[in-house]
């Protein structure tokens, strides 16, 4: 078998982190009648939903410890190991924390994927951790029916600077830092309809690894912050607006969503993932367009922050963006729950 010839997505039944298990199911998951064991040093565990767990040291910073890995969502296994490498790094980023730590987590059928193709990912995962300036230091490998890759990260923050995303307040404008729609373009690529100018966008997004989250660590006036994959942008929103004990109200002429995607909506291309997703949290939310539905509960692979800003801190976290180079813009903010849907797009 020709390596360089090989497509990924067609040894998997899934794709990115539209294979999560979806926010319905995985509750049953986890739901125990037992009752956990508490360790008064973990400041964050399984029963917040946050993005990773976090322990305190005892010296005033703690670490941060996450895992995620999942199956292609491109051809390429260099670049199937960047996505999923960046993924998974990200958790940290989300925390505010700095990334010290990778171990690689491989599940690869032997029987019909070349072991050098298996070596590409990891050569993908390598230079995407070099770029985090942390090494990929050891991991482990099953044979396994479908191609899956990711990494566990360990992380280390000052524990006044975590972010979590159940610390929002009454208020808050809403940022994200990365367009929506990564899901779309995926289905479009696994249905051969994908244009190479938005692979290419798909790419460098999914790519592009989550550093910000570590500047806006330093901002006393973030007040929550997640990142944004699987269960969507209103998924995540709601395990924010859940945790803090808050609404939210979404402008979504404002949410950053990638030029193209009404396109591939006219061609029916969307994940599996999303009617999942609706399924999950659809109820928690107010009327939707079929637009909106497609877009805002599209699964994201390696998406941006979702940032909860203090209205006050607003014009310097703005001024912040554009000194490094960006103009992100708030879609939406944060009031006290009541009697209307937990989020409603306007």
């Amino acid at each position: 078998m020709d390596s360089s010839t090989i497509k990924l997505t067609q040894y998997s039944h899934g794709a990115g982190c539209g294979c999560k298990i979806s926010p319905a199911i995985l509750d049953k998951i986890l739901h125990s009648s037992v009752a956990a064991q508490t360790d008064p040093r973990l400041l964050v565990g399984n029963d917040k939903r946050d993005d990773a767990a976090v322990l305190d040291l005892g010296n005033g910073t703690a670490l941060i410890s996450t895992t995620d890995f999942f199956m292609p969502i491109v051809d390429d296994a260099y670049d199937f190991g960047r996505i999923a490498s960046a993924n998974a790094i990200s958790d940290v980023y989300a925390m505010g924390g700095k990334p010290v730590l990778a171990i690689a987590i491989l599940g690869w059928p032997i029987d019909k994927l070349p072991p050098e193709v298996a070596q590409k990912v990891l050569e993908g995962s390598r230079a995407v951790c070099a770029e985090a300036g942390i090494t990929l230091a050891g991991g482990h490998s099953i044979d396994c029916p479908e191609p899956v890759f990711g990494l566990a990260v360990n992380g280390m923050v000052s524990i006044p600077q975590l972010k979590q995303n159940s610390t929002a307040e009454q208020g808050c404008r809403l940022y994200l830092t990365k367009a929506l729609g990564v899901g779309i373009l995926s289905t479009a690529q696994k249905r051969g309809v994908l244009l190479p100018e938005d692979a290419a966008i798909a790419l460098k997004s999914m790519v592009t690894l989550n550093k910000l989250g570590e500047v806006f660590a330093k901002m006393e006036g973030v007040k929550a912050m997640t990142d944004v994959t699987g269960f969507g942008l209103l998924g995540h929103l709601t395990e924010m607006c859940e945790g803090s004990g808050l609404s939210a109200e979404i402008e979504f002429d404002k949410v950053p969503v990638i030029s193209s995607i009404p396109y591939y909506l006219e061609l029916n291309c969307f994940p599996g993932g999303t009617q999942r997703n609706l399924n999950s949290y659809g109820h928690k939310v107010g009327p939707l367009t079929e637009e909106q539905k497609y877009i805002l509960a599209d699964p994201q692979t390696s998406g941006g922050l979702l940032v909860a800003v203090s209205e006050e801190t607003t014009v310097e976290f703005e001024q912040l963006l554009k000194e490094l180079g960006h103009e992100f813009q708030s879609f939406g903010r944060l009031n006290t729950q009541n009697d209307g849907p937990l989020i409603s797009v306007l």
